[in-house]
């Protein structure tokens, strides 16, 4: 996003069909600090100003970190009047059971990957009269 001929960069921007809202996502590594309702409150300003129409509802910023203080985060957001969520993340290597039953394994993408490569392998040395 360009303010004033600065770039800034959303760590995750999404619309709401629904909701006719957009949602600002901001990442961060380690525990929640002050600062960070900042930051995402300038990246809501910034969409309801440049994004935004007047038939759409405003932004709904969601900052996700490692951990939280209650006390923080209230104190943080007591002077806030936009709507602002602060919640936590956790970080795993493996997927729960029930995403895994439902995604494919590596294997499965490897095969499609090598079979594409070979389609596209086989078209690339036909020649124009083949065709």
């Amino acid at each position: 996003m360009t303010v004033d001929g600065q770039a800034f960069y959303l760590d995750l921007l999404f619309y709401h069909v629904r909701l006719h809202r957009y949602f600002v996502f901001e990442l961060k590594v380690g525990a929640f600090q002050p600062e960070h309702v900042g930051k995402l409150g300038f990246y809501l300003a910034a969409v309801n100003g440049t994004m935004r129409t007047p038939v759409e509802g405003p932004s709904i910023g969601v900052l996700l970190c490692e951990s939280r203080s209650g006390p923080i985060v209230e104190f943080a957001l007591e002077t806030i009047s936009q709507p602002i969520g602060v919640s936590t993340y956790h970080v795993t290597r493996e997927l729960p059971a029930p995403m895994r039953e439902e995604l494919p394994t590596v294997e499965d993408l490897q095969e499609v990957v090598n079979k594409l490569r070979s389609e596209m392998e086989s078209l690339r040395r036909k020649t124009p009269d083949e065709e």
